[in-house]
């Protein structure tokens, strides 16, 4: 752990179309190699797809995904008397949201489809039905936590 003062944390922007700060960060998570305007254009184009798909807002849907893809609780490394422990600990609101985005971002990359447009919108058609591959991430999460449940009196 750093002994140095806690940094800022970095204040990003909202987007232009939704105004939502959660929309922008995706769009940069999605990004890749600096080109903003292709991430810009799959994000809004599966958001699209995503209103004609289930005739819900898409930022609706978009929040219920990263809802039921953030998990609740993850196991850490502890480092007891020459022994390490997976000790379960509660997963702050900001970390639950960056690796929701992740893990949606890494199931939609990994499946099939004809364009990331497609993919994308299937994984968050799918993360806000509590279905797909990011959700299955977050149960391994939450089963690996309550495996080790045992180890949580060793929480710092």
């Amino acid at each position: 752990m750093s002994r140095r003062e806690k940094r800022e944390p970095r204040v990003t922007p909202p987007d232009v179309r939704y105004n939502s700060v959660k929309v922008n960060r995706f769009i940069r998570q999605v990004m890749r190699r600096g080109k903003m305007s292709t991430a810009v254009s799959v994000v809004y184009g599966a958001f699209e797809m995503v209103r004609e798909r289930s005739q819900k807002d898409p930022l609706e849907v978009f929040e219920h995904a990263l809802q039921n893809v953030g998990p609740q609780i993850e196991v850490k490394p502890r480092r007891v008397g020459g022994a390490t422990y997976q000790v379960p600990v509660e997963v702050e609101a900001d970390r639950r949201d960056s690796l929701a985005v992740r893990w949606i971002l890494a199931a939609s990359r990994s499946r099939g489809g004809k364009s990331m447009i497609e993919r994308l919108a299937g994984e968050l058609l799918d993360a806000a039905n509590n279905t797909g591959t990011a959700v299955k991430k977050r149960e391994e999460v939450h089963k690996m936590a309550e495996a080790n449940r045992a180890f949580a009196h060793y929480r710092w």
